[in-house]
């Protein structure tokens, strides 16, 4: 029974550890529509975002490793993307907003100072950051329709706690 009692206060511990360094980027945007998470293990290395030309964006994808996520939204023929290198990770999310219709530009920052940006400069401005220094993106969530991201969220986290992941150097 100690044994038990013992290993269930460690397993809680970890959880607990594991989660010390999170944080969540509340989600903004109309909130319509299918809900959405990308999430996966280790370090986002690439990312790419679909968009309207001239419009909104449409949709997102994530890779985490070496394996692409689902695609959030909707693919159109507007694509753009961004590899990371080894040790990069996304340290900002940043863009555009309608709050009655759809995300218009997402901006992805790395820690070493490079840029993914897609879409318009219209409408309302958002921010997205992690709350502790070595943190960087795990995963995004919201909400998408048949024409685009109606809202967006973004999950921040340290993916290995015990070591650096170059999270916090440029």
């Amino acid at each position: 029974m100690l044994s038990i009692l013992l290993f269930a206060a460690a397993w809680v511990a970890c959880l607990a550890q594991s989660n010390e360094f999170s944080s969540y980027s509340s989600a903004i945007g109309l909130g319509a529509g299918t809900p959405f998470s990308a999430k996966g293990e280790g370090s986002i290395t690439g990312v790419k975002v679909w968009e309207l030309p001239n419009s909104h964006i449409t949709g997102i994808q994530l890779r985490h490793g070496a394996n692409w996520g689902s695609v959030l939204g909707i693919v159109t023929t507007s694509e753009l993307s961004m590899e990371l290198f080894e040790g990069e990770a996304i340290v900002q999310v940043s863009g555009k907003f309608n709050p009655v219709d759809y995300i218009y530009q997402l901006t992805f920052r790395t820690n070493r100072g490079r840029s993914l940006i897609a879409g318009q400069p219209l409408q309302v401005s958002f921010n997205f950051y992690p709350k502790f220094a070595r943190a960087e993106l795990r995963m995004l969530s919201g909400r998408s329709n048949d024409k685009g991201i109606t809202s967006l969220g973004a999950h921040w986290g340290i993916v290995n706690p015990r070591g650096n992941t170059g999270a916090d150097q440029p």
